[in-house]
């Protein structure tokens, strides 16, 4: 019986398991296949070395990493710049409503 074998490579890391899982479901809502490792040694803490016990996500195909990395640390935006509607001021794509004055994106 032959088994898989998969290039793992880590690309996000945090002691807090909700922003972890989160940065897993981003990526797979992108196509890029990960898994959660190391998610209950928070409990071991003191007994392994504070770095050890973070719970981190890794992408099961090496060549995915470096979108992975790109969309997780802010290199993606979801689209160009826009001009509010009300202030004309200009907001970043990934915002939905204008910092400026807070009229939503139209």
């Amino acid at each position: 019986m032959r088994r898989a074998v998969f290039a793992l490579k880590r690309v996000f890391s945090s002691y807090d398991r909700v922003a972890v899982h989160h940065a897993r479901n981003v990526l797979e809502a992108e196509g890029i296949r990960a898994v959660v490792r190391n998610e209950y040694l928070s409990s071991a803490m003191g007994e392994l070395p504070p770095a050890e016990c973070q719970a981190e996500v890794w992408v099961l195909n090496e060549a995915d990493s470096f979108k992975a990395e790109e969309i997780l640390h802010g290199g993606k935006r979801s689209g160009p710049n826009w001009s509010c509607g009300a202030c004309g001021e200009v907001c970043e794509a990934q915002f939905t409503q204008c910092w400026r004055c807070g009229a939503y994106r139209s």
